[in-house]
């Protein structure tokens, strides 16, 4: 194959994106440094942040305490969140739209078409979500080492895979590429509208083909094709929103296997489960969940071994 080692961060939330950096910073720690391994990474929602955040050059030791670190209210600014729908009632819809899909494209349009009319009651929000997003990038740039960013065009349902050659500013993209359908607006960019990239996949791992090596962190780790059994750990939001054919962990997983990549999928232990809770939008879950993704990536760094 052409290329050699391929990182997918896949979305899940405030939680997700802590437990992403923490996995990182420690398998960096038991001497596997992905942010110097990887010639491609592949980010998508939070997990779009998370990629931005391991390609601006900050050492991830550094990325992990600043995660560590309580955040701090600047003084004047506004602790008003953009107006959205209360979230229980966005992810019943998530979970109806995709009861009620025929298809994967179908599915998407449908989801698109939901943020498109959310935007008569949270649009107005759209700068102060930008503003948001461009304050937790350690750079407006794009990075010189390839990252794709992974969004979906809300009208066609189309996938978008940005990168630095799209002429399309990096904030935007991953603006874009976190605009869960309903929560937050969707992104004007070049006259089209955008939504969340999780909408299709959580981890878009098809994106790595061609690559050897593909280390796939996901932190719903499936989680998002049924709700969870009785018994199992307790639902969070993003349990039993629907996946078709290709679009789901295991199918794109097999899909490269199938292809020659050798693909290693860490996926949160119990301990990071428990860090990340049921409710993985919430801020405070960053602090618990970081610290549970360093202490698994430690351990994860034996058996990510590359061809």
């Amino acid at each position: 194959m052409a290329h050699n080692v391929a990182l997918v961060l896949g979305g899940g939330g405030a939680a997700g994106n802590a437990w992403e950096i923490g996995v990182i910073a420690g398998l960096a720690e038991a001497g596997l440094d992905m942010t110097e391994v990887a010639d491609l990474v592949v980010g998508t929602s939070a997990g779009a942040t998370a990629a931005a955040q391991v390609r601006s050059g900050i050492p991830v030791a550094e990325l992990l305490a600043s995660v560590l670190s309580p955040p701090m209210q600047p003084v004047g600014q506004n602790p008003q969140r953009p107006p959205s729908l209360p979230m229980a009632t966005v992810f019943e819809r998530m979970r109806a739209i995709g009861a009620a899909a025929t298809s994967g494209v179908d599915l998407q349009r449908a989801m698109g078409a939901f943020g498109l009319e959310s935007d008569a009651t949270i649009g107005s929000g759209a700068a102060q979500r930008r503003a948001t997003v461009a304050a937790r990038l350690p750079s407006p740039r794009w990075p010189d080492r390839p990252m794709i960013v992974v969004a979906l065009d809300a009208h066609t349902g189309e996938l978008t895979a940005f990168d630095r050659d799209s002429g399309v500013d990096l904030v935007d993209a991953v603006t874009a590429s976190t605009a869960l359908p309903g929560l937050v607006p969707t992104v004007s960019i070049n006259g089209s509208r955008y939504i969340d990239g999780g909408v299709r996949s959580s981890e878009n791992a098809d994106l790595a083909s061609g690559y050897a090596n593909v280390v796939v962190l996901s932190p719903l780790g499936g989680r998002s094709r049924t709700p969870p059994e009785a018994g199992t750990d307790p639902a969070g939001q993003f349990e039993g929103l629907r996946r078709f054919p290709g679009a789901a962990l295991e199918s794109q997983v097999e899909a490269l296997r199938k292809q020659g990549s050798y693909v290693a999928v860490i996926t949160p232990d119990a301990d990071s489960r428990a860090a990340m809770g049921t409710n993985q939008m919430d801020p405070a879950t960053r602090i618990p969940s970081a610290s549970a993704g360093f202490a698994q990536g430690k351990q994860e760094a034996t058996r990510v071994t590359f061809v």
